[in-house]
């Protein structure tokens, strides 16, 4: 035993400092810059400054997603056998985090618009290499300790950094677009059109950078403790990764509530601009606002997470919560529809928080139940296979994502909507409208139905850790 380590850390229930924490955290802050930005705003570049077809844009958000389906398990596997000299999960920071910033920089460069053959090239990169950061990252989280309770605080440090890059994005790349774009007679800036191409690029290439900075601290950071000797995983397997799937039960709950959740988020977040810019004809302050307070609620609700999960249990956390969110989109569409409410920015600013802090608090708590189910799965078959269950919520997760691309823009071309006209037609501002409101709403009913199938409670859990340490010292 090391010295000044207690015996429970002993059996892998490591306490982390502050600043570890806080450096665990930073990695996905830094994902949210860059991926954020890729999620909320790619498909609005792509068709109001690249010039793409908006059903174009949605195949090729559906291409990106099956290539990942190919692409995760492959990280994944690679992850669970390898070894790097830098650590076996925190050293693809590092080695995926400088070619990421340049595809993902890359990937708001007009200078090939609208060829549809350099969008594919640049956003499948920009994925693959996303997935070689994400996938160890997620896989990290389960290898600084067993404790449920340093894991709840370690999700909630890692959900608040992610929401500080969360409003960093949605609120801040608009201002900084405007700060670079032309401006129009009455000095408005001009983000919507292709003109302000090269602020978009200028605003990317800053948010990737810094983005790639917090990597390298993520990096320095953190100490890999509970992972497998080598020789217990050489026989990890690409298959590994659908025979956990069908054997493990909480794993595939989980699975299946990521895809609702981010699918849900996913179609909000991308419609947002189209809503504040087509539906209210708002201000780039004005959308600031709007898509910043998808994120302001974290910094009241995620550090109180462990607190509330305590009081009334992960289940009841969940339901309360996706339950709020929902309230909010109701209030959302009947500001939306009312004349009088419409006018009202300020409802329309109550409703955004009262639905954001919904979404947060449930879909933040979902990535502390991922080492839940990669301790269920060592427990049962022996292997920590931390890298192929990221590998597989990943694929779900991204699987949502691609919803998020692919249904708004099916909607936008269903419902006619024309990017070069500043006033839609009323069945394309219902049909955006659907987009923020109505289908995010029905999704988050299915989440609430999917997560009350999942069974592992702390007491669980913690048992199941308990064995698995006895066992290794026996």
């Amino acid at each position: 035993m090391e010295q000044g380590m207690t015996s429970q850390e002993a059996k892998g229930f490591y306490k982390l400092g502050w600043l570890q924490r806080i450096g665990f955290g930073s990695g996905d802050l830094a994902q949210n810059l860059i991926y954020q930005t890729i999620s909320m705003y790619l498909l609005f570049f792509y068709t109001n400054i690249y010039g793409l077809d908006p059903a174009d844009a949605a195949t090729m958000f559906l291409v990106v997603r099956l290539v990942d389906v190919l692409w995760d398990p492959l990280v994944g596997t690679y992850v669970d056998k390898h070894n790097p000299r830098l650590g076996k999960y925190r050293a693809y920071l590092v080695l995926g985090g400088v070619p990421l910033t340049g595809f993902a920089v890359l990937c708001f460069w007009n200078g090939f618009a609208p060829n549809l053959l350099y969008a594919y090239v640049t956003y499948v990169g920009m994925s693959m290499l996303y997935t070689l950061i994400n996938v160890p990252y997620g896989a990290l989280n389960s290898s600084l300790t067993r404790d449920t309770d340093e894991i709840t605080t370690l999700t909630s440090v890692r959900m608040f950094l992610a929401n500080v890059g969360g409003l960093c994005v949605a609120s801040g790349i608009p201002l900084v677009v405007a700060a670079f774009a032309p401006k129009d007679a009455d000095g408005e800036a001009i983000i919507n059109t292709p003109e302000a191409s090269g602020a978009w690029f200028t605003t990317m290439a800053i948010y990737a950078v810094v983005g790639m900075l917090l990597l390298f601290f993520c990096f320095t950071q953190t100490k890999e403790r509970v992972v497998m000797d080598a020789k217990d995983m050489e026989d990890v397997k690409v298959s590994d990764l659908w025979t956990e799937f069908v054997r493990n039960r909480p794993l595939r709950v989980l699975a299946f509530f990521f895809i609702t959740a981010f699918a849900m988020m996913s179609v909000g977040n991308a419609a947002g601009s189209y809503y504040m810019t087509c539906n209210l004809h708002a201000t780039s302050e004005q959308l600031a606002i709007f898509m910043g307070l998808g994120s302001v609620p974290a910094f009241i609700f995620m550090p109180l997470v462990p607190a509330i999960k305590r009081a009334v249990g992960k289940r009841g956390m969940f339901n309360i919560f996706l339950s709020v969110a929902i309230v909010g989109m109701a209030i959302l569409y009947v500001v939306s529809v009312v004349p009088s409410l419409k006018s009202q920015m300020w409802v329309v600013y109550v409703a955004q928080f009262i639905k954001s802090t919904g979404v947060i608090v449930a879909t933040g708590y979902m990535w502390a139940l991922v080492p839940e189910v990669i301790s269920y799965g060592e427990f049962t078959t022996g292997k920590r296979i931390s890298g192929i269950v990221n590998a597989l919520t990943g694929i779900f997760f991204k699987a949502g994502m691609a919803l998020g691309g692919v249904v708004p823009g099916l909607v936008l071309a269903w419902v006619g909507f024309n990017a070069e006209e500043t006033v839609q037609t009323p069945l394309a501002e219902q049909g955006i409208l659907w987009l923020v409101c109505v289908i995010p709403a029905i999704l988050l009913g299915l989440a609430m139905f999917i997560i009350s199938k999942y069974e592992l409670t702390d007491e669980v859990i913690d048992d199941i850790n308990k064995k698995i340490e006895a066992r290794t010292k026996e």
